[in-house]
């Protein structure tokens, strides 16, 4: 009997592994392959969960040892902790190298796996590639990645000619959707009762969804975007969910702002470290409306028809669907958004809404790509496609 095909899979956060479940699920049954989970990253966070708790939930065995994160988000300790990462994933590979790395969107943590399997030749297949994100550092790992990696797994035909035009061959990238979409099937929904129960809401009001994250390439104007959007807030008659942000540089002062307000509302102020992915779909689906920066409402959103105000640019040049609201910083600009978004017409505008990102069966054809392509010389020497630029 053949030996599976080794699988490692790279998670460094809660947002990733959401994205990655049903890839991790569908390994995991396969016959042919074994499933190598690596997380690193936030997982390990206090601030954060950790989130690790929930992948052992999941009765999903991972490997140790891969703790990177420093105690501060300041720039210099997100880059020292970049520094252990590779040095833990280089440990890791020298001690079982796997057949195939899988990595996964645009976190500045995933670049430690990647460049560790760089000088072990290991093959690497990243999803995610070829979106834009303009308003974050998440914009130059994404691009990265790419050029490290030997297969592409793409969510839209527009993220798969901006690989082609990266020099990407054509026959390494593949356009099957998003396969973050394949779990809002696979959960039973709870009611609006129960979601107001977990979260001690009154069902008779509605919520709002709150999920705002650094904008990295904006680092000085932080203070005055968490400010805006919490004066906006503070003007609507909603009771509130907010999300803790990512664990990007200055996300500690976000947290700071956002508890002091929290605090100061307990009637109507939900404050969530991690609600975990089964929660957050059910807060989507009876949500009056998301708002933030957070890439769910553009890419998840759409498939519960959730009205989406999206706050700044870190979202530029994300493709959108028609449930959401585009708006600067200011608060009286969110705040009108949120009346649109909020309103009867705007609501009844997204029934029968087509989520862009896909149809929920990705996680299928991904895994049946990982199982089936030849690891030989022609996977492992990436040659560079020239674009015919008109002279």
């Amino acid at each position: 009997m053949a030996t599976p095909r080794e699988i490692a899979a790279v998670t460094t956060s809660r947002a990733d592994f959401g994205l990655f479940e049903p890839v991790l699920d569908r390994v995991g049954e396969h016959p042919g392959l074994a499933l190598r989970l690596m997380p690193s990253g936030s997982h390990f966070s206090p601030v954060y969960g950790p989130t690790i708790g929930e992948i052992e939930a999941r009765g999903l065995d991972y490997e140790r040892g891969l703790q990177m994160r420093l105690d501060s988000d300041s720039a210099e300790a997100i880059s020292k902790s970049l520094g252990v990462g590779v040095l833990g994933f280089s440990q890791a590979f020298a001690v079982r190298r796997p057949d195939l790395l899988v990595v996964i969107g645009d976190r500045v943590e995933m670049l430690c796996a990647a460049l560790a399997a760089v000088p072990f030749n290991i093959p690497v297949a990243h999803l995610y590639g070829g979106k834009v994100s303009e308003g974050a550092i998440d914009e130059l790992v994404r691009h990265a990645l790419t050029k490290m990696s030997h297969l592409h797994f793409v969510t839209t035909a527009t993220h798969g000619r901006r690989l082609l035009q990266m020099g990407e061959e054509p026959w390494r990238v593949f356009n099957f959707g998003s396969p973050g979409l394949d779990r809002i099937g696979k959960y039973s929904r709870a009611s609006r009762v129960e979601v107001c129960r977990e979260f001690d809401l009154d069902p008779s009001r509605p919520f709002l969804l709150v999920t705002f994250h650094p904008v990295t390439l904006e680092a000085a104007q932080r203070a005055s975007q968490i400010s805006s959007l919490i004066e906006a807030l503070e003007g609507v008659d909603a009771q509130l969910v907010i999300t803790y942000p990512n664990a990007d540089a200055g996300s500690s002062d976000i947290i700071a702002a956002l508890e002091a307000y929290a605090a100061a509302h307990t009637a109507t102020v939900r404050l969530v470290k991690n609600a975990g992915a089964r929660l957050y779909f059910d807060l989507m689906a009876h949500a009056a409306a998301m708002v933030g920066n957070s890439s769910s409402g553009i890419a998840e959103a759409p498939s519960f028809e959730l009205p989406v105000v999206n706050i700044g640019t870190r979202q530029d040049g994300f493709e959108r669907a028609a449930n959401v609201v585009d708006t600067g910083h200011g608060a009286i600009e969110i705040r009108s958004a949120i009346e649109r978004a909020t309103s009867n017409e705007f609501r009844a505008s997204l029934r029968g809404l087509r989520n862009p990102y896909g149809d929920g069966h990705a996680s299928a054809r991904i895994v049946e790509q990982l199982a089936g392509v030849a690891l030989d010389d022609r996977l492992q020497r990436k040659k560079f496609v020239d674009w015919n630029m008109p002279s």
